[in-house]
């Protein structure tokens, strides 16, 4: 069992019966000429997590734990994606255009890959989900589910958006849930700052938070 100085409290886990969930580290949001640009926004400030991500990945192989990836991704044909989400807003490009990295937000383009510095080792878990918490629409609760997983950490993008639904679908199946802070990010840093807050409130509420510094020198307990 490893215990780590989370917030509000301690988070103790054992690594056999865990898995890392990395949300959407793709080119997509995280790289200049994808869709989270398309939508206005600085993608620099996504790019800086990719070191502490790689850092994780790293630790949780090391270490026993299931290392899960997902990609937001939809069909060609944009069967599974909702008039809705494609026509929201006024980005320059909508999913299914085609942009500097191919059409965008479809699995297959090049613009939909994981960054390369984050990429699946072979025989890892990767989630193609079309909406934004990675329960929904896809095999994850059953893949956990065979494989006795009872606690998830987790990393990527966006904080208040993906990561967190996720985290809050994740709750709701009784799983229990740590947020690595410095794993995630928002192109809104104040969202980030609330989503974290709402995450580990009353008791945890949601789940815990910690640094990565806090997992790196998480003491071993029996």
């Amino acid at each position: 069992m490893i215990n780590v100085a989370a917030t509000p409290f301690a988070y103790t886990f054992d690594p056999a019966k865990t898995a890392l969930i990395v949300i959407d580290m793709q080119r997509d949001f995280v790289e200049p000429g994808g869709f989270g640009e398309t939508l206005g926004n600085d993608v620099s400030l996504l790019a800086a997590i990719v070191p502490t991500v790689r850092a994780l990945l790293d630790w949780c192989r090391a270490n026993g734990v299931l290392v899960v990836h997902t990609r937001e991704a939809h069909r060609a044909d944009l069967a599974d994606c909702p008039e809705a989400k494609r026509l929201r807003g006024n980005p320059k490009l909508r999913i299914g255009d085609e942009g500097p990295m191919g059409r965008i937000l479809i699995d297959g383009e090049p613009g939909n890959d994981i960054v390369a510095a984050l990429a699946p080792t072979p025989g890892e878990i990767v989630i193609v989900k079309p909406g934004k918490g990675a329960f929904y629409a896809t095999s994850l609760g059953e893949i956990l589910r065979l494989k006795g997983i009872t606690h998830l950490l987790f990393a990527g993008v966006t904080t208040e958006v993906c990561v967190q639904t996720t985290m809050r679908e994740a709750n709701d199946r009784g799983y229990e849930c740590l947020l690595i802070e410095d794993a995630t990010e928002s192109y809104f840093p104040e969202f980030k700052r609330a989503a974290i807050e709402m995450i580990r409130a009353q008791g945890a509420i949601v789940g815990w938070t910690a640094p990565m510094a806090a997992l790196r020198s998480a003491t071993v307990v029996i």
